[in-house]
């Protein structure tokens, strides 16, 4: 197995201090009342966590290698793409439950706390599961690539937020009022606490997350085996989830053909990982694809998807205006 990139403990402390301190800036500072996000302000947010990620990937290259910086930077941008799927999620659930944009802001930010959390979890498993168990890259690869295929040639399933699982499970077991309180998780109805549809609502964000979760954890493997440069990866992708949201809801209906090209993605990341060799003695069909490569397919694929999409729906918007 080739080796991994080792990190020692104090650039796990800074790195975790510094979300951390983040977070707390921005829940107890920068919006410590409800407002809409204006599309300027997340547009510069979102630059913002793009260039913090870019020098990021210039100090690994730095401190650690070029293998390191790629490594990361491949993956980060893998995770970003698959976060934009997400947002179509995200809105729709917004949208269903009719929830204003001042409080949308909110929901995300604890939606993003847990989606740390799990993320975390998620590769400490993976991580623990590839150091037991060699076969476990085969899996996540067949599992990529099956992902991908299902996702290029199936169906668009319908969504309804209101009729799904984890919301009927939480009406079963709590009651949950039928009027929003504010920017307020929990009220109270007749003395009594009780959930408000805004904890409904973070609830299925959470939920969205942790599916895309099982998608994204075995794809951030297929290119790299470092735990540091995974965890990285996932956070910077996920703190610029927010920001990303409020700049694409309004215009996710563009980027029809997007999911086609995360499928793809998703599908070139699973046949690497199952041809790239995880022993000293690999079978013979096995070959190792630089990660610079990977990272200019995965690149060349997202940016001719959304290229893609953004004629189409040019062309459509024509043909509508002729038409009237």
């Amino acid at each position: 197995m080739p080796a991994m990139v080792q990190i020692t403990l104090w650039p796990w402390v800074i790195f975790i201090a510094g979300v951390l301190v983040f977070l707390a800036l921005d829940l107890g500072w920068f919006n410590r009342h409800a407002r809409a996000i204006p599309f300027k302000e997340a547009l510069g947010w979102t630059l913002f966590w793009f260039t913090l990620a870019f020098l990021f990937a210039g100090g690994l290259w730095l401190t650690e290698s070029k293998k390191a910086a790629l490594e990361f930077f491949t993956g980060y941008f893998i995770e970003l793409s698959l976060s934009m799927d997400n947002v179509l999620v995200i809105s729709m659930i917004f949208a269903a439950f009719q929830i204003p944009s001042l409080y949308q802001h909110r929901v995300l930010f604890w939606g993003i706390f847990g989606a740390l959390l799990m993320r975390g979890c998620l590769i400490w498993l993976g991580i623990s599961l590839m150091l037991h168990f060699e076969w476990i890259f085969y899996v996540f690869g067949i599992f990529l690539f099956l992902t991908g295929a299902r996702m290029a040639l199936g169906r668009e399933e319908s969504l309804n937020p209101q009729q799904s699982f984890a919301t009927l499970l939480a009406r079963k077991f709590f009651r949950v009022s039928n009027e929003l309180d504010g920017q307020k998780f929990f009220t109270r109805v007749a003395g009594r606490r009780i959930l408000t549809p805004l904890f409904l609502v973070l609830l299925l964000v959470e939920t969205a997350d942790l599916i895309f979760a099982f998608d994204s954890m075995p794809a951030i493997f297929g290119v790299t085996r470092a735990p540091f440069i995974a965890f990285t990866s996932n956070v910077f992708a996920i703190l610029g989830l927010r920001s990303l949201y409020f700049v694409l809801a309004g215009a996710v209906g563009m980027f029809r053909h997007l999911k086609i090209g995360l499928a793809v993605v998703l599908a070139f990341i699973g046949a690497k990982m199952i041809i790239q060799p995880h022993s000293e003695t690999p079978f013979f069909w096995q070959r190792e694809i630089p990660v610079v490569i990977a990272l200019a397919v995965v690149v060349s694929i997202i940016v001719i998807s959304m290229l893609a999409s953004l004629i189409a729906a040019r062309k459509e918007a024509g043909g509508s205006r002729r038409e009237a």
